[in-house]
């Protein structure tokens, strides 16, 4: 144990005196049976159907408070022939206990029953098993007194990714994670043979591994005093003993009163949206969602630090305020403020992108169109825009999917379809298509965000469908026509904007007199792409389906601009204007197959 005190206390732990510390005694127990005894039955029983889910709901969101204290969970790659080499040293003489405990089931049962012996009937424990002895931990977590909550399970050098350590069909018993047990995360050296380069998530998955990584090799390494002695290691024994250090040391971290940035106001938006959201669930839902949501804010606000602390700037005040302990389960987590007030034509992008985009990515959880409306139209009532702001852009955002699919009643945006196609436009213009509007933010903050966010996290998923629906030029037109944007993507842009369009319109505001060049100027481009293709592909030909379904989203976008009255104004000429003239015809669909 001095090693794991001294660890501890090198943390800034209290020191295990002050806990009973239990370790029972039972090498002469696996050497032979003193006297027949029962297995101890199993006392922790599994939940069944919603209660099972529930269960494994709070499991996993108390074993990511643990990874996101610890860092990455790593289960390795073992090594070929792994299961081989531990099988055939557990048949040599020094492995006899091990074998025993695995083949004699008289032994088995009397180690188990000596240690329950040895533990009390309700309270909280702490496990620690290293070697054969974290075989016994998770043989035993199911045996214990249904009065005792284990408060965190440590197992370190453990080998029960070996087949051969499947005793009693273990892998079955813990499919799922018991109803006691609060988390389990094992470790593994590198150098140790017996964990044989690997984890053992592979058998249990709803566990986490950890490589650590010591100077010592063969047996050397599986030693349990260098196990302890890691700092990764002690963390989690002295997290699972005592909580988050957070809570013996108050940490307050004030920010600076500076304004927002566009990334920084966009990201408040969303999150306060989420809150809004997440007032109107009930029940599992809310419980899902409210997790889910936790995760969004803490990695929120510790990749906007992160950013900021990159480009030497300060962390204002109302970002600053949303931060928490996110690995003690017991930290409040702080409500995003009402947003502040946004002129109405800033505001129709950024409420028509949240609308459409999933505010809790990486999470999906669905609910109904209704709830997101009913949130939208008190997000828009704070920003001093009036609900009916809000309902309108849900009302923009439903006719402009029936524009483009030619029916009523189609379902709502579908979350994701700007993920990766937003980055592949990216790519294929190498940046050209982000010349983002203004109110949202411009090239260089779009690049800045994508790389120091990446294009899947909420941020950059925001910050990148809000430019493609605001950008203009002919880079956004490129790369909406680009062989490498599906037809799925451009659809998707298309929507939006036409959404932001129609919401201007519904809104008296003027209207975004770059959609039309856009929208011509990506025809064009998608067409000369169908007719160089068209001449000697086949009429069924994939990628000809593709281009054909981009024309006629923008053709019926097109359309639903001019039936509306949004097609650009043309001025009446004067009697002074030079006399040229420019002729601009906009042909039907053709296809030379016949099509």
């Amino acid at each position: 144990m001095v090693a794991l005190t001294q660890s501890l206390a090198r943390l800034g732990y209290p020191e295990l005196e002050s806990l009973s510390v239990i370790a029972p005694k039972y090498a002469h127990a696996l050497k032979g049976a003193d006297q027949p005894c029962q297995l101890p039955g199993l006392t922790i029983k599994q939940p069944l159907r919603e209660a099972a889910r529930k269960n494994r709901r709070d499991f996993e969101r108390r074993i990511g408070a643990l990874e996101y204290r610890l860092g990455r969970h790593d289960r390795g790659n073992g090594y070929v022939g792994s299961d081989i080499v531990v099988d055939a040293a557990v048949a040599l003489p020094s492995f006899d206990q091990a074998r025993n405990y695995l083949n004699n089931p008289k032994i088995r049962a009397q180690v188990l029953k000596r240690i329950l012996s040895k533990l009390p009937e309700s309270g909280r424990l702490v496990i620690v098993g290293h070697s054969l002895g974290s075989v016994i931990a998770a043989d035993i977590v199911r045996r214990l007194p249904v009065g005792l909550e284990v408060a965190g399970m440590v197992t370190i050098g453990s080998p029960l990714a070996s087949g051969v350590f499947d005793v009693d069909k273990l892998r079955d018993t813990l499919s799922e994670p018991p109803t006691n047990l609060a988390w389990w995360v094992n470790f593994w050296n590198g150098a140790d043979p017996v964990a044989a380069r690997r984890g053992v998530s592979s058998v249990f998955p709803w566990l986490i591994d950890y490589r650590i990584r010591t100077k010592k090799v063969g047996g050397a390494a599986h030693a349990a005093v260098d196990y302890l002695a890691n700092d990764a290691v002690a963390a989690a024994i002295g997290y699972a003993l005592f909580g988050s250090r957070s809570t013996e040391v108050a940490q307050v971290e004030n920010g600076l009163d500076i304004p927002l940035d566009a990334t920084e106001h966009f990201a408040l938006l969303a999150l306060r949206y989420a809150y809004l959201m997440k007032t109107r669930l009930e029940g599992e839902e809310k419980d899902r969602f409210t997790g889910a949501l936790r995760h969004v804010q803490a990695s929120v606000v510790e990749d906007i630090k992160k950013r900021n602390s990159r480009e030497g700037r300060g962390t204002p005040s109302e970002i600053a305020r949303l931060a928490f302990d996110f690995s003690d389960l017991g930290a409040e987590v702080p409500e995003p403020l009402p947003s502040s007030h946004v002129p109405k034509d800033e505001a129709a992008v950024l409420l028509t992108v949240l609308a459409a985009e999933n505010v809790i990515r990486p999470f999906e959880i669905s609910f109904s169109r209704k709830l997101w409306q009913e949130a939208m139209e008190d997000l828009a009532a704070e920003m001093g825009l009036g609900s009916q702001y809000g309902a309108d852009v849900f009302m923009a955002a439903k006719l402009a999917q029936e524009a483009l699919s030619g029916s009523r009643g189609v379902n709502w945006i579908k979350w994701g379809a700007l993920g990766a196609g937003a980055a592949a436009i990216v790519v294929a213009t190498g940046g050209l298509a982000l010349a983002a509007g203004p109110g949202l933010a411009g090239a260089a903050v779009i690049t800045s965000a994508l790389a120091s966010f990446g294009p899947g996290g909420m941020i950059g998923g925001l910050l990148t469908a809000g430019s493609l629906v605001t950008a203009g030029g002919g880079g956004i037109a490129y790369g909406l026509a680009s062989p490498g944007t599906t037809a799925e993507t451009l659809v998707g842009v298309v929507e939006r904007r036409l959404a932001a369009a129609i919401l201007r319109q519904r809104q008296h505001l003027d209207p975004d007199e770059g959609l039309w060049a856009v929208l011509v100027e990506t025809e064009i481009e998608v067409r000369r792409e169908h007719e160089r293709l068209d001449e000697f592909s086949d009429a069924s030909a994939p990628a000809l389906k593709e281009l054909k379904r981009k024309i006629d989203a923008i053709e019926r976008a097109l359309k639903y601009l001019t039936d509306h009255g949004l097609e650009p104004r043309i001025d009446s000429p004067q009697e002074d204007d030079y006399p040229t003239t420019a002729f601009f015809k906009r042909e039907p669909w053709i296809s030379k197959q016949g099509g």
